[in-house]
């Protein structure tokens, strides 16, 4: 079992949500299944990721907007943070150690510091079923969403994957649960510097269970 579920445990249920399956609630943005968008964010303004479905991931990667060379970095957040888990008031830091974003709210605490964004490659190898076809990625969709802004695909190493249930065992293996997410479930930011983030709904059908479904995003602007 995860560590992250005995270091982060969940209390009550996920929080009241009026969107579903069907659609967001007034006032979220909906991420299609095996999509992803970016968003811009002045500091102080609050970042939602919500799971309408439940066992749902999203990948977030942040950069700097006012250089992109200056990006999430999952080394110094677990370095800084002097841990691999991050929740309620866990501190997000880039390549430079310039704190991007505090963790503000998380009703799960289950999230993931060590996988890069799933990419053709991560098909090719790890779906050997799929025999080579073209599969949506959060990769792709993360550098179409990034490029407008100037950001190399080269640039984009390991995302916050949010709602993840990723573990290692004593031996060391590695091992990928379904996301122990409610319908409602959330994860919340708050931008400490002006950023960029791409966010998408996870397009790893082993990585939410089997079913790739949607994520609603919301944005509570600063003042």
């Amino acid at each position: 079992m995860n560590p992250a579920r005995t270091r982060h445990p969940r209390t009550g249920g996920a929080p009241p949500y009026d969107g579903g399956p069907e659609g967001p609630a007034d006032g979220w943005w909906r991420i299609p299944p095996q999509t992803g968008l970016a968003v811009e964010l002045a500091p102080g303004d609050r970042l939602t990721l919500l799971d309408p479905c439940g066992e749902q991931v999203s990948d977030l990667y942040l950069v700097s907007a006012d250089d992109v060379a200056e990006q999430f970095s999952s080394g110094r957040t677990t370095d800084f943070g002097n841990s691999v888990y991050v929740s309620t008031g866990s501190l997000l830091w880039s390549n430079r150690s310039t704190i991007l974003a505090e963790v503000v709210d998380d009703t799960v605490g289950v999230h993931d510091l060590t996988l890069t964004p799933c990419s053709q490659a991560t098909f090719d190898v790890l779906y050997p079923d799929l025999g080579g076809a073209p599969h949506p990625s959060c990769f792709a969709n993360l550098v179409d969403a990034l490029e407008p802004y100037g950001v190399d695909p080269d640039r984009i190493g390991v995302t916050l994957n949010v709602f993840m249930d990723v573990w290692t065992d004593d031996r060391g293996e590695l091992h990928i649960d379904p996301p122990p997410t409610r319908p409602g479930d959330r994860f919340t930011l708050e931008a400490r510097v002006p950023l960029v983030a791409g966010v998408t709904a996870c397009s790893a059908e082993k990585s939410n269970n089997g079913t790739c479904t949607p994520i609603d995003l919301r944005v509570e602007r600063a003042g």
